[in-house]
């Protein structure tokens, strides 16, 4: 099972597995207060899009379509968040943008339960 959460939240039990999938670190966040499993920077968006992004919400759709097609780009990364999730109660996918409904952990997993 998949969920996103603000890496800023507090950490959970019922997290499960915890993956934060920015490019960057999160500002002003120590390692020991992510209480992160893996970081896979890998998967986040190219530097490219996600400055074309700048989370504006007019160009989420846009966004969401370009994640997809870099996403499909990375086979081994995306097999691997599939894997975690078999071998994981939960995986959440962690994010640090301040829009808890337009951003990369959301594209992701709209993108990983197929729907994206």
């Amino acid at each position: 099972m998949f969920k996103v959460k603000r890496i800023y939240d507090p950490p959970a039990p019922s997290d499960g597995y915890r993956v934060l999938v920015d490019r960057l670190w999160p500002r002003g966040l120590s390692k020991e207060k992510a209480h992160l499993d893996l970081w896979l920077k890998e998967i986040a968006p190219s530097d490219a899009l996600r400055k074309w992004f700048g989370h504006h919400p007019k160009r989420w759709a846009g966004f969401q379509r370009r994640y997809r097609l870099e996403s499909r780009q990375k086979p081994e990364l995306v097999r691997q968040l599939k894997q975690l999730s078999k071998e994981q109660s939960a995986v959440t996918l962690l994010f640090s943008a301040r829009d808890p409904l337009r951003n990369q952990a959301v594209a992701l997993l709209a993108f990983l339960r197929g729907r994206g």
